[in-house]
């Protein structure tokens, strides 16, 4: 059973089509990268996955059960839609940091603030509060910034930055993790330390959706890439088949059209 698997994914914008009936799936520990040329609808795939748009049609189930069909018109609550999204996490391009919070506040906000709704949450609050500081600490050691914790996000490199954003994503221990262009924002000798970390989650079977123009990152950390264009999946299949294949034409146009700029 596929943990991830969309169906028939449409979405419009006005009268500009995006998204013209998308399929595909991936397995549990799978990293599947999604490439393809500016305008071809990658990352409005990534946000309609994370509900930050809503498809028009289609469907989303994972681990086999529906968590969202464009049929069903009925506007979600709040507390609903947040139980949705924390099954995924986003790491964004711009890094999206809240720059009065430290480093370790920006990773932990998120997971204090849902651990109000817990029952226990009164009775218990310091052990939670700890639990969630500890954890946070130990996801920001993983991504090298266990000497930044009070640092500020000015105080950063554009590296740590947006390492700070796959550390918070991390903290909320989603079942899929979705980058979306996660090195544009960077210069070039930045790039190295961000595709060490994704390589590093990779290995450890971290699930994973990488919307990326880093092709030969692509191509060494990807169990799965499709190549987008037009709002439609033209190509799917491990690396080998999509990037190498000879009958790939259009993702080996698209290659070229990337090396020629």
């Amino acid at each position: 059973m596929p943990t991830l698997e969309i169906k028939g994914f449409k979405k419009s914008f006005g009268k500009t089509e995006v998204l013209k009936g998308v399929n595909f799936s991936m397995e549990e520990g799978e990293v599947l990268s999604v490439i393809g040329s500016s305008g071809s609808g990658k990352t409005t795939l990534l946000r309609c996955i994370n509900f930050l748009e809503r498809a028009d049609e289609g469907q989303i189930f994972l681990d086999g059960k529906l968590l969202f069909s464009g049929d069903d018109k009925v506007k979600l609550s709040a507390a609903e839609m947040r139980s949705k999204q924390l099954n995924f996490g986003l790491v964004f391009q711009d890094f999206n940091l809240f720059p009065q919070y430290s480093v370790l506040e920006n990773v932990t906000l998120a997971p204090r603030l849902i651990a109000r709704e817990r029952e226990d949450y009164k009775s218990n609050k310091k052990a939670i509060l700890s639990e969630i500081d500890e954890n946070a600490k130990a996801i920001l050691k993983s991504v090298g910034l266990s000497d930044k914790l009070e640092n500020y996000p000015c105080e950063l490199s554009g590296g740590q930055k947006q390492r700070v954003s796959i550390a918070r994503a991390l903290a909320l221990k989603p079942r899929i993790l979705f980058f979306d262009e996660p090195t544009s924002a960077l210069d070039p000798e930045l790039t190295g330390e961000i595709l060490k970390v994704i390589r590093a989650l990779a290995k450890e079977k971290i699930t994973m959706v990488i919307v990326t123009h880093e092709i030969d990152f692509a191509e060494s950390v990807s169990d799965k890439i499709i190549f987008m264009a037009d709002g439609v999946v033209v190509e799917e299949g491990s690396p080998e088949e999509v990037i190498r294949h000879p009958k790939c034409e259009r993702t080996r146009a698209f290659l070229q059209k990337l090396n020629e700029n």
